[in-house]
């Protein structure tokens, strides 16, 4: 499991801000609907960037809907989406959602298919006609947020929070297996002291992308445990800052001018 249910994104809002937030219910390719949630602001641009956020096994809860909020505060147009559509409809994710029976029913390419509608959403004509699209996932998310560089998304990049990119739970390639396929950068973030992602996996990662000629950047933080990223775990605030600071470059970097 990556976040408490209480967990909060280490990020303070901003005073003042007028970002927006709105539950959705998006249409996958196959004919499921699924929920997600929405977030815009005063401050995004025409043809600037927008992005996916992939929950962690709970599927979409509080912390992703605060952290949509976050993006939007800062430009970035963003919708948040739950995977469970298919197997537990659009109930919500709370202390009495049992995830794990539905987690091991996801299967990477049901997962493509709702990305994909979620960057039709962002697509849509009334919204702020992103010219660059990024993903990010925390854990199981993070995992699947790798993954969606080589589902034909036509994104700007993808940004993993301690997503495994070697082997882990579920059938299918690994990120690693798959990394002459990446179709645009990577960031991954990751906590020096979780046991379940070494280094030597990482390493052998950011070995695959570099062999295939795709941008990357692992940033290990020294000590911090698996799920850093979250106001509760105090300790880690500096950390967190600097991957929030990383994240908004990578953005900013990746985004057409």
């Amino acid at each position: 499991m990556c976040f408490e249910l209480q967990a909060e994104p280490p990020i303070e809002p901003i005073l003042g801000s007028v970002a927006q937030g709105e539950d959705l219910t998006l249409i996958s390719r196959d004919g499921t609907r699924f929920a997600a949630y929405g977030a815009h602001s005063d401050v995004q641009e025409k043809g600037g960037a927008a992005i996916v956020i992939l929950p962690d096994v709970r599927g979409l809860f509080h912390f992703y809907k605060e952290l949509a909020l976050r993006f939007a505060e800062v430009g970035v147009e963003a919708v948040a989406i739950d995977y469970f559509g298919r197997t537990a409809g659009l109930t919500a994710r709370d202390e009495s959602f049992e995830y794990m029976p539905h987690v091991m029913q996801t299967q990477q390419e049901t997962i493509a298919e709702d990305v994909a509608a979620a960057v039709a959403w962002l697509h849509r004509p009334e919204g702020s006609q992103p010219s660059a699209i990024f993903t990010v996932g925390f854990c199981f998310g993070g995992r699947n947020s790798l993954l969606q560089a080589t589902k034909k998304h036509g994104l700007a990049g993808v940004i993993g929070f301690y997503g495994s990119p070697g082997a882990g739970r579920g059938a299918g390639p690994t990120p690693t297996d798959l990394a002459g396929e990446f179709e645009c950068p990577v960031l991954g973030l990751y906590g020096g002291a979780d046991e379940g992602i070494p280094q030597s996996v990482i390493d052998a990662f950011a070995i695959a992308l570099d062999q295939a000629g795709v941008e990357n950047e692992m940033i290990v933080y020294p000590n911090a445990p698996y799920s850093f990223f979250d106001r509760h775990q105090e300790q880690y605030a500096e950390q967190s800052a600097d991957a929030w600071q990383r994240i908004q470059a990578f953005i900013k970097d990746h985004t057409p001018s």
